[in-house]
């Protein structure tokens, strides 16, 4: 039987081992500073500032974070790289390869700016477009490696009927050149169950996951979904389901029962939807995490035409969460960070000894002031400092300012 267990793309053997790292003075989530040691791509050990300095025992690089709130890393798992920033191509989407691997490659590269060091990338596969657009998100994965993690999804647009067979034969041969998901959208289909069922043999046969995108207004329709994939592993996720917040709570409810007993995942998309699927609104994140089931948070559209101002921010996601839902900061980071992960069949992180050093530091004292204001940042992949952003904000030479201590600009700056 083959191995069900998602599996990320293998380590370039271009990338060497990254030099021993220590970041110095970071805050914890839980109020601590401490020093964390970096070895090996992993967390070798956690101590309190100035302990794992002592004495000069350590060699290697040191990075300062005193004022930085240090969290595990953020993942996107929900991002279209074969249509992301070409909402100013003012027609049709440019599909030329090498146009495809330029804007998937700056599309990653700016969300891993942000802080996510892994992300799910959905690509069309089948229609005019072929295999084209999977062959170059392919490339610029490769590209990427040591820098981010970039899985792809083959996303078919018809599975059933006579016109079905080619699209099956499309995504079979998308998941041989290298595509790490099943994807899809039943609700394009003419049977959108039998897209769905055909998805699910296609993954059961080559042990991957499956990422369906699905408004879920349609309760009949996911109890369906439900009852098919109960028990598949390695799972099956779910998004971005923003019909289900326009359902009676009753019936909602009893929907969210359904995907919890099923162990299936929902990724939605506060920041709005993506191409294909119905833009209102966002799932009820807080009914779902009620009846027990995992909410991962994605980016969606990516300035393209679905959302054309779409960012790739996973803490202006969290963030509205936190504003517009009501979760509290670290349940919203959790849908972009353990859970997002989780989604990606990627290991746990914490600022713990033993784990992946896949790190975020933001300056900020607590949470919720990273998912306010966290414009400077330190981004941590493999043990490796891959991203450094740093804000600054002077203020003109006033009264008020120099009152209030604030930074001031310099005299002929402008104001």
């Amino acid at each position: 039987m083959p191995d069900s267990r998602p599996q990320p793309p293998p380590p370039s053997s271009s990338v060497p081992d990254p030099a021993p790292l220590l970041l110095c003075g970071a805050r914890l989530a839980d109020g601590r500073t401490v020093d964390v040691r970096l070895g090996g791509g992993r967390i070798e050990a956690v101590g309190t500032a100035g302990s794992l300095t002592a004495a000069g025992a350590f060699t290697g690089t040191r990075v300062d974070l005193t004022g930085y709130l240090l969290l595990p890393a953020p993942a996107e798992p929900h991002a279209h790289a074969d249509t992301a920033l070409s909402a100013d191509a003012g027609g049709p989407v440019p599909c030329a390869a090498e146009d495809v691997q330029r804007r998937a490659t700056e599309a990653a590269l700016l969300q891993l700016g942000y802080g996510a060091t892994a992300l799910r990338a959905h690509v069309r596969v089948g229609d005019v477009k072929g295999l084209g657009a999977l062959a170059a998100v392919l490339r610029a994965r490769r590209a990427l490696r040591g820098l981010t993690e970039l899985s792809v999804v083959a996303v078919p647009r018809v599975l059933t009927g006579v016109a079905g067979a080619d699209g099956l034969a499309m995504l079979r041969e998308a998941l041989r050149m290298g595509a790490c998901v099943v994807g899809g959208c039943p609700d394009l289909d003419p049977d959108p169950a039998g897209y769905a069922e055909a998805v699910l043999e296609v993954a059961g046969e080559h042990g991957r996951p499956v990422d369906l995108h699905t408004d879920a207004a349609d309760p009949r329709r996911l109890a369906r979904f439900a009852a098919m994939a109960g028990g598949l592993r390695p799972g099956v996720a779910l998004g971005p389901c923003g019909g289900l917040g326009r359902l009676p709570a009753e019936v909602a409810s009893r929907a969210a029962d359904r995907l919890a007993a099923a162990g299936m995942t929902v990724v939605c998309l506060p920041q709005g939807g993506c191409t294909g699927v119905d833009r209102r609104g966002t799932a009820p994140v807080r009914l779902l995490r009620a009846a027990g089931v995992r909410v991962a948070a994605g980016s969606g559209a990516l300035r393209d035409a679905a959302n054309p101002v779409g960012r790739g921010d996973p803490l202006d996601t969290a963030y509205l969460l936190a504003s517009r839902h009501g979760l509290r900061p670290e349940d919203a980071y959790d849908t972009v960070g353990a859970s997002a992960r989780a989604v990606l069949g990627l290991p746990e992180v914490r600022v713990e000894a033993g784990f992946p050093a896949e790190l975020l530091a933001v300056r900020a004292e607590r949470l919720a002031g990273a998912l306010s204001s966290a414009y400077s940042r330190v981004v941590v992949h493999r043990g490796r400092v891959v991203v450094r952003t740093s804000a600054v904000r002077e203020f003109c030479d006033s009264p008020v300012a120099g009152e209030a201590g604030l930074p001031r600009q310099g005299r002929g700056e402008a104001g």
